[in-house]
């Protein structure tokens, strides 16, 4: 178990910068405005498994490999950006049947969503450079099991993420919901998500593009 004051140290740190609006609430945001508060939600969900999975990957000792291989990472950036661009063209492109259909949609719809947000929780670089750099500083080798540790310390971060991108997605639906009165403008809202996707998926492929 990760030592008590570690603990608190990296808690702290996990809800600061969850806290802070990033891609993860640009993304939550977009899912929201284009398909409804609970696809939003489930999509948050599945980010949060993605995430974890993540942890479970790096403290099974791929984090190492990621850290040394520049290539495995870019792979990882452009698959993961490809697919943000890919869930806001759909956005655009199906605007009209996100207004004519009920909040939340089929189950088969409720499913795709979760799984959508668990595919851009895995390929996001971003939390993987985040896990393989911080996460190590706060584990104790001399208490017990660093791999446990680091999953214990995932295991917060992605809960953290879960509940507040949670009220970001509720938030968001809301709005949707207020402005989606009029067909026109519901649709437009959709679009509008589907762009922020888009400008979601292409800021994280120019990212570190220059280094």
């Amino acid at each position: 178990m990760v030592p008590v004051a570690n603990l608190v140290a990296f808690a702290l740190a996990a809800l600061v910068l969850v806290a802070l609006p990033g891609p993860s609430v640009l993304f939550v945001v977009g899912r929201a405005l284009s398909i409804g508060r609970v696809g939003a939600l489930l999509s948050v969900a599945g980010n949060a498994v993605g995430m974890f999975a993540q942890v479970v990957a790096i403290s099974a000792g791929l984090g190492l490999l990621l850290e040394q291989s520049i290539v495995a990472l870019t792979v990882i950036k452009f698959a993961g950006a490809a697919f943000l661009v890919y869930l806001g063209v759909q956005a655009i492109r199906h605007r009209n049947r996100h207004v004519e259909a009920p909040e939340g949609g089929a189950s088969i719809g409720r499913l795709r969503s979760l799984l959508e947000g668990m595919v851009v929780g895995v390929t996001n670089p971003k939390s993987i450079v985040f896990f393989v750099a911080v996460l190590p500083q706060f584990v104790d080798a001399s208490v017990g099991s660093v791999p446990l540790q680091l999953l214990e310390l995932g295991a917060i971060f992605a809960t953290m993420a879960l509940l507040l991108d949670s009220v970001w997605a509720i938030g968001a639906g809301y709005a949707r919901e207020w402005f989606g009165r009029s067909p026109k403008r519901m649709s437009r809202l959709a679009a509008t998500g589907g762009v922020a996707m888009i400008g979601l998926g292409v800021g994280l492929a120019a990212s570190g593009s220059k280094s």
